[in-house]
């Protein structure tokens, strides 16, 4: 069993990520949250994974993070909850939501989260109330969905740097930047590379 994989991000869609290593590109099904928090396409990332191999498929599940696998592989412990319905909770809440929902016994804002019943709100409550330790350093980076920055804006924050910091500073350069016609005719992921770069130094 291979506990990460490190590469270059190839591709980033709805639960999908692609991550080449040495000539291999592989498919992996991550939550949403954990997307958010992965640097841009292009750059190199690392992350944590979990292989379902059953008769008929094999199956890689990836996290940003180890403590984002443990919330999977809990979620796996309640009757009814297979991996892609744990992926589909966690793409819906982020691990500390998740968490501060179990701790309150909140049974029904948890029914109202996606992928979520009434009957297995109950049981999840009865298998991992008290049982749930999030850090918060891994806390889901959230960001405006109109902002065709995100994937910048997620990763910077998932540096350390303040979020709303982070949100001013590309919003100044990309202003600045949008007068440069080299800049404009660049691709999106040329474009998110070169305000990584720029946010980086001048946040420092």
């Amino acid at each position: 069993m291979f506990n990460s994989i490190k590469g270059i991000i190839t591709g980033k869609f709805p639960k999908q990520i692609f991550l080449e290593n040495n000539g291999i590109e592989w498919d992996i099904c991550i939550p949403d949250t954990n997307l958010q928090i992965l640097p841009p396409v292009g750059t190199e990332a690392k992350v944590y994974t979990w292989l379902q191999h059953t008769d008929i498929s094999m199956n890689i599940y990836g996290f940003s993070s180890d403590s984002e696998r443990n919330l999977f592989l809990d979620l796996l412990k309640v009757d009814g909850v297979g991996p892609k319905g744990a992926v589909k909770i966690m793409s819906s809440v982020s691990s500390c939501e998740l968490t501060t929902i179990l701790e309150n016994g909140d049974l029904g804002l948890l029914e109202k989260i996606p992928g979520i019943g009434k009957k297995t709100a109950g049981k999840m409550l009865l298998a991992l109330k008290g049982k749930l330790t999030v850090s918060e350093s891994v806390t889901t980076i959230r960001v405006p969905n109109n902002s065709p920055y995100a994937d910048v804006i997620s990763s910077l924050v998932s540096m350390g740097y303040d979020k709303k910091l982070v949100e001013q500073k590309i919003a100044e350069l990309s202003e600045v930047l949008i007068s440069d016609s080299s800049f404009a005719e660049k691709n999106q992921k040329d474009k998110e590379d070169m305000l990584f770069r720029r946010a980086i130094v001048e946040l420092a």
